[in-house]
């Protein structure tokens, strides 16, 4: 068995481009993890997506072996984060599996909202915290001064910090030994019966579902029994191996090991993450705490745009969430856009991700509707309706209250830009809770209503800091506001994909906005088309499409001018027959640019 004096599991948590990847990257470089040829930037980055964007969406694990400056050898698993808060449930589960945290702070740009709210889970879970100040190398590195703010404003003392590069191995080595020195080793007992807490799961298409565990007590070896704690599903044990960071298979993982283990399990969803495992024969008495499932906030409708591609979608649907736990899905039918699925997600960002990977891995071409929040209605008899979907709202004399999610939104933002942040919260029906400055920054707390949040809010809060303000939430509760159905009527026909839930006090200019942009989308038909806004039986905006003219006298030469009378007077009564049984067209691009409106 393994000294667990010698090994150490941390995490790499930071705000976004702070350089946890890169600082994973040179850890593997001079632990020896990968040859020099088989390096390349950002190594556990292996979705396509993450390279292009620069940015980290699954957590992943690597295990390196480390000879000290002692000569004595030791094993770093190292759990590299996300930094966006739409992947704060990687950042989650990743932080449960191990005993310590290295915080990199980038020491040009300082405390952000992001380093805030990991910091905050870390200590949640009772980590160790290591302070590492990144990129000391630029111009603009002022390893000092943000070294005080973090003192201010989180509270960590920083005596101990490290200075390092990631991009260019300065003070790495350094922090190979402060990690050994500072972070605290695994505790656990090989002899007690098995407990192992299940990380991640992901469908590999040759092995089979791999699972990514974390052995607290006893060990997990090849062809044992194992058995899950939620719903009793026993398996047998066929591969285990780590991540060097490419597989190693060995015969057994002890207590602190983090690893995988495959067990001809077809279905991902059986595997819960957060769930305990254990020997088939002989139990664990209590099962680990795990962690709460993630709760989706934005819920959105995911059509095909060729009706054919439904078997399609479902198939790519369904193994897109064996990898991500925290994305759901319902089946729906809408009569504007045929069948499809309504899909929970933790943000915009994340709806972006899953809309991407479906239409590269699967070659989908996808129609999104609105993304709505979930809203509490409740009706005159007292009941409560957990609404997903606007379609689904009844009636407003059934609705006594409708009570939306609000949420605590931290910002912190240079002083200058402090006027056009605090205005466009205030546009967005936000309440200001507290306002602190630490040096030139300020740091705002603003509670605002998750449906605002939703569309462009932080686009916009990028534009008007000039890239400089960093933003992170929590769902703080639900509050009654006056909240209505809007619907798009096209030809007098209501589009339930355009049907959303707004504030009454923007229904008008939101509805406007729409159907002038409809207006320019929708082709002339040979029929007036009316495009209206409206909330219940009220019309709140207009337009109208005119009708294209066929000329039905080109033929009449020469005659009374009755004859051309009756022709015109037979292709009027013919259009008010085609206005009443004619069916309008929309392309579907007309809802995908309705939906991307500008809502300012």
């Amino acid at each position: 068995m393994k000294d667990l004096s010698k090994i150490r599991n941390f995490s790499i948590i930071a705000h976004i481009d702070h350089g946890k990847s890169t600082l994973a990257d040179r850890l593997i470089q001079i632990t020896g993890g990968l040859d020099l040829r088989d390096m390349k930037e950002q190594v556990l980055d292996s979705m396509e997506l993450e390279r292009e964007r620069g940015i980290t969406i699954k957590a992943q694990s690597v295990s390196l072996n480390y000879k000290s400056q002692k000569n004595e050898q030791y094993i770093f698993n190292i759990i590299d984060t996300p930094g966006h808060v739409d992947f704060a449930y990687e950042v989650n589960r990743s932080l449960a599996a191990c005993e310590g945290s290295i915080l990199v702070v980038d020491a040009s740009q300082g405390v952000e909202a992001q380093t805030l709210a990991n910091v905050y889970q870390a200590i949640a879970n009772d980590h160790e915290i290591l302070v590492v100040l990144n990129k000391v190398d630029l111009p603009a590195a002022e390893p000092e001064r943000i070294k005080k703010q973090i003192e201010d404003v989180i509270g960590l003392d920083t005596t101990d910090s490290i200075e390092i590069s990631a991009k260019t191995g300065l003070g790495v080595e350094n922090l190979l030994e402060k990690i050994i020195e500072k972070l605290p080793p695994p505790s656990g007992n090989f002899r007690d019966p098995t407990k192992a807490l299940l990380v991640d799961s992901w469908y590999d298409a040759y092995l089979g579902v791999v699972v990514l565990i974390r052995v607290y007590e006893g060990k997990i070896e090849k062809g044992q029994k194992i058995k899950l704690m939620s719903n009793s599903a026993v398996y047998q044990v066929e591969r285990i191996g780590i991540f060097e960071p490419k597989q190693k298979m060995i015969d057994e993982l002890g207590p602190g090991e983090i690893g995988f283990f495959t067990a001809s399990i077809k279905q991902v969803s059986d595997m819960r993450v957060g769930d305990t495992i254990t020997d088939a024969r002989i139990v664990c008495e209590k099962p680990l705490e795990g962690f709460k499932p993630a709760q989706p906030v934005v819920f959105c409708g995911l059509y095909p745009q060729d009706t054919s591609d439904f078997e399609g979608l479902r198939d790519a649907i369904e193994k897109l969430s064996l990898n991500d736990a925290s994305f759901h899905y319902e089946k729906e039918t809408s009569a504007a856009l045929g069948l499809g699925y309504r899909c929970g997600f933790l943000g915009l960002l994340h709806l972006e991700i899953i809309c991407e990977r479906i239409d590269r891995e699967y070659n989908i071409d996808l129609v999104t509707t609105a993304p709505s929040v979930i809203y509490d209605v409740f009706t005159t008899d007292s009941k409560k309706i957990e609404l997903h979907n606007p379609i689904d709202l009844p009636p407003q004399e059934r609705i006594s209250r409708i009570e939306e999610p609000w949420i605590l939104a931290s910002i912190i933002v240079p002083d200058e830009y402090l006027g056009a942040i605090l205005k466009l919260c205030e546009e967005r029906r936000g309440k200001q809770k507290e306002l602190t400055f630490s040096g030139n920054r300020a740091v705002v707390i603003y509670e605002i209503p998750l449906n605002e949040v939703v569309f462009d809010f932080y686009d916009k809060l990028k534009s008007v800091s000039k890239g400089y303000a960093s933003f992170d939430y929590t769902i703080s509760d639900y509050k009654q506001s006056d909240l209505v159905k809007m619907q798009i009527l096209v030809n007098e026909e209501s589009v339930d994909a355009l049907a959303m839930i707004v504030h009454r006090s923007i229904a008008d200019s939101r509805g406007r906005i729409i159907i002038e942009k409809l207006k320019e989308l929708i082709p002339r038909h040979l029929f007036k088309i009316p495009i209206q806004a409206a909330i219940g039986g009220k019309v709140i905006a207009r337009e109208t499409i005119s009708a294209v003219r066929k000329d039905v006298t080109a033929k009449c030469y020469g005659g009374d001018v009755s004859r051309k009378r009756k022709l015109l007077e037979k292709q009027k009564k013919g259009k008010k027959k085609m206005r009443k049984y004619g069916k309008v067209e929309i392309p579907q691009e007309a809802f995908i640019q309705a939906l991307k409106t500008d809502y300012e």
